[in-house]
Formats: structure tokens, C-alpha cells, sequence
């Protein structure tokens, strides 16, 4: 499984057309799991974040199959332009670090 995170921020000002714009992603029917959150910002070291994308996926070839989906083309149009930062990581959970090295 691909899990698939997205971190925005975006001016108090645009924030919830943002948040419009990445819900349309929600209809995209390849993900196992897809949320639009809001951060409450409750982490001491930093609220830089506002919002975030997180899914799930079967495969890479799901992952890849919803970002060729016209509604993700659609979100981006919407989302880029009233954006501010945007950084996104993908990770197969079968290689991911459960337990302590060493």
C-alpha cells in the first residue's frame, strides 16, 4: 500500500478556497482512503501547515491512476493559483520503518 501526504498553507484570506479546491480530490474513485484535514495546530514545535491531503492506495499504479483522473487536474487548477506552500511525500507502507534500528 502507497500512502500518499500533503501539506498546504495558504493566507487566512484564501484558506477555505483551498480547502474547496482539494475536496474536489474526495471524488476521485482510486484511493482505498482520501481526507481534506484541517491542522488544529496543537504541536509546539510548529503550525507552519494548514491543511492536508492524505491517502491511500493499493499500488503505485492506483496513486498514478488518480492523479491522471480529470478531477486532480481540476483540484490543481483550483488550489495552485491561491496556494502558498506545498510539499508532498509517497511511501510504500510494506518498507516502512515499525520498529526501532539497531
Amino acid at each position: 500500500m502507497i500512502r500518499h501526504i500533503v501539506f498546504f498553507t495558504a493566507s487566512a484570506q484564501n484558506l477555505e478556497t483551498v480547502r474547496a479546491g482539494l475536496s474536489v480530490l474526495t471524488a476521485i474513485p482510486h484511493a482505498r482512503l482520501l481526507e481534506i484535514g484541517t491542522n488544529v495546530k496543537t504541536d509546539q514545535l510548529g503550525t507552519d501547515v494548514d491543511l492536508v491531503v492524505y491517502g491511500e492506495f493499493d499500488d503505485e499504479a492506483a496513486l498514478a491512476a488518480y492523479k491522471a483522473h480529470p478531477d486532480y487536474q481540476r483540484s490543481i487548477e483550483l488550489v495552485r493559483p491561491v496556494r502558498e506552500m506545498r510539499i508532498a511525500a509517497d511511501y510504500d507502507v510494506e518498507t516502512a520503518v515499525r520498529q526501532p534500528l539497531g
